[in-house]
């Protein structure tokens, strides 16, 4: 599940990035008192962006697009590649584990160091370098170097040093977090947020910004999706790891609310939310 939420962002981002769909199933294997749940929600380690501890506990309906995979298609005709706040690399992995050959150049960049070093570990072996660059900088790369430039949930897209690397022709391919993502478990913390807080998350402005950048928007499709909380063990992780969501989050200054949603779980079953998806085809125009 992956925030849009623009309070301030965590130091690793991609924002965005979110648990992949399960099927739920039984909780037999998990413990069910309170305590219990939210001791375990509270010791899973955050580092990387691999959901796949949420598997059973919470679920978020994907995309009809299929990022990752439509992604592999682009790679396999790419000659330069770079993947923007690649995260733990987990992404970029997937969509090259699909058969696609690596490009001939392949970079990708990640702000936040305990990632960049799960996603050099992944990446490396796979032909890509992963280059430590904060989320606000400047790409340490070349004008005009890559031919595709990618990205999963960036925490804020630089739009002019993502068209000063694009190749005259080349593409933007990626995958956004739109307003007002999974704010119903954001409010349920924090009560309710103006609509101010999320709409530089809007894709009509991502849309505005790429083309005061010089792009052209090739294709630009949005769709909300349904996410189920089913135990409180998964909330805890979920606000641990994606920080930005309720800035701050303890377990201890939320003990009232968390107590209080997991009765509410218990009695009603799963918590549900919705997250804010869309995905962004820009292109450079020849020179």
């Amino acid at each position: 599940m992956a925030a849009s939420h623009p309070h301030s962002p965590h130091p690793h981002s991609s924002h965005h990035r979110s648990p992949h769909p399960h099927s739920p199933h039984a909780h037999s294997p998990h413990p069910h008192t309170f305590e219990a749940l939210v001791a375990e929600g509270a010791a899973v380690p955050t580092e990387g962006w691999d959901f796949s501890w949420f598997e059973g506990r919470a679920t978020e309906a994907r995309p009809s697009w299929g990022y990752a995979r439509s992604l592999a298609g682009r790679l396999a005709g790419a000659a330069a590649s770079l993947d923007i706040q690649t995260g733990g690399g987990e992404v970029m992995d997937f969509a090259l584990g699909q058969g696609v050959r690596t490009p001939v150049l392949a970079a990708a960049t990640e702000g936040w160091p305990p990632n960049v070093a799960k996603a050099t570990a992944l990446l490396r072996p796979r032909g890509i370098v992963v280059v430590a660059a904060a989320e606000d900088a400047q790409l340490p790369f070349a004008d005009d170097t890559f031919d595709l430039v990618s990205s999963r949930h960036p925490v804020n897209p630089q739009w002019a040093e993502i068209a000063r690397v694009l190749q005259p022709g080349g593409t933007y391919f990626a995958q956004h977090v739109g307003p007002r993502s999974v704010f119903e478990l954001v409010e349920y913390f924090l009560g309710p947020q103006p609509e101010s807080q999320s709409s530089d998350r809007h894709p009509d402005r991502d849309r505005a910004a790429a083309e005061a950048a010089g792009l052209e928007i090739v294709d630009l499709r949005a769709e909300r999706l349904r996410v189920e909380f089913h135990d409180i063990a998964a909330v805890v992780h979920f606000l641990r790891k994606v920080v930005w969501m309720v800035p701050g989050f303890t377990v201890a200054e939320y003990e009232p609310r968390l107590r209080a949603l997991h009765e509410r779980i218990e009695s009603e079953g799963p918590f549900v939310a919705h997250s804010s998806r869309h995905l962004l085809q820009a292109r450079k125009p020849q020179a």
